[in-house]
């Protein structure tokens, strides 16, 4: 059986309508089973076609000129969800034209328009914004929420750890990924009732797929000691963006010591191999493709200033979603979820 189609917004990003087009193509050749939904301006796309054939006989172009602009509040772009190239990539996806959708636009517009598409999972209240990140350990460490959701309870911090580990057990292959909540400190009697009340009900519930492993802190993230982080978006956003500009910091840090005088200079060509391998695993094209998990579908989201190889990541993640199943597993997790809750009881009366 053929696999559905991944409909791209081919007008979202900073790079125009070839950088993405030309990620897609990219994507494709590690994913040739798939076929694309290009939804944006036809003359663009066409063109940006002609310098791909493998996507040429493998790609439909949905008419569209109208587009989400990338400081447009949420609440404008929805009242335009049927007219623009990432809401008519959207609602592919929920009419099953399209198993997924990729955007790189306006991060805001994107959740909004995706929610009130598709719609949460039965048992999820609401959905989370997840990421890889890179990690000092022979796997990325996913990320959630990251900004989707400023305040969350315990029960939606739940939530947050069987969808993050469903997605982990796709990424990293393990059976029971380590799953932790990000907290001020690692002893139990650290954090606010929210997240105390979650570590709670994770360390009680038996038969996830998972090993729930208490807290983490921000300074550890990266340190390749867990594989899904937990936590509300608003402290997901803050230590996201703390992360990123500490990697920065220290790539400008390192190109201006090598080039304030002769003998760093001499020094940065012995040392390049070790630069070039700091530079590709801080690259953020590498880990491209934060994926709104807790829909009935998959909506992946691209960096706006991703290259094509970053597009090709993101469209890499929306496929492998849909190869494993992801919204299926996570269902079945919510199930398993309800069951141990039953178990706790002892009684077969929920709580």
């Amino acid at each position: 059986m053929s696999l559905p189609r991944i409909a791209v917004d081919a007008m979202g990003g900073d790079d125009g309508v070839r950088t993405v087009v030309s990620g897609a193509a990219l994507a494709r050749r590690e994913h040739d089973r798939f076929n694309f939904l290009l939804v944006g301006d036809r003359a663009r796309i066409e063109r940006a076609l002609e310098a791909h054939p493998n996507m040429r006989h493998a790609s439909e172009i949905l008419h569209c000129e109208d587009v989400v602009g990338m400081d447009e509040k949420p609440t404008q772009a929805l009242r335009r969800a049927k007219t623009t190239s990432m809401g008519l990539a959207i609602h592919a996806v929920k009419e099953g034209k399209a198993g997924a959708a990729v955007s790189a636009g306006n991060t805001g517009a994107l959740m909004a328009m995706s929610k009130l598409a598709l719609r949460t999972m039965p048992g999820i209240d609401r959905p989370a914004l997840a990421a890889l990140m890179p990690t000092l350990g022979d796997n990325d460490v996913i990320m959630l929420d990251l900004g989707a959701n400023t305040e969350c309870d315990a029960r939606n911090l739940v939530q947050f750890a069987i969808m993050g580990a469903a997605y982990s057990r796709i990424i990293t292959g393990k059976e029971a990924p380590r799953v932790r909540l990000l907290n001020i400190g690692t002893e139990d009697t650290k954090g606010t009732e929210g997240v105390q009340a979650a570590a709670a009900q994770l360390r009680a519930a038996t038969g996830l797929a998972m090993s729930f492993e208490g807290f983490v802190e921000a300074d550890k993230i990266n340190r390749g000691q867990t594989d899904v982080v937990v936590t509300d978006g608003f402290s997901g956003n803050i230590a996201l963006k703390a992360i990123e500009g500490s990697a920065r910091f220290v790539t400008d840090l390192l190109r201006s010591a090598f080039t304030s005088s002769l003998r760093s200079k001499i020094g940065f060509l012995v040392s390049r191999p070790a630069t070039e391998l700091l530079r590709h695993h801080l690259d953020p094209n590498n880990h491209n493709g934060a994926v709104f998990l807790g829909l009935n579908g998959v909506v992946v989201k691209s960096h706006g200033s991703a290259t094509a190889k970053g597009v090709a990541n993101a469209v890499n993640v929306a496929a492998r979603l849909l190869e494993e199943s992801l919204t299926e597993r996570i269902a079945a997790d919510l199930a398993e979820l309800g069951e141990a809750r039953l178990r706790v009881t002892g009684n077969g009366q929920s709580k």
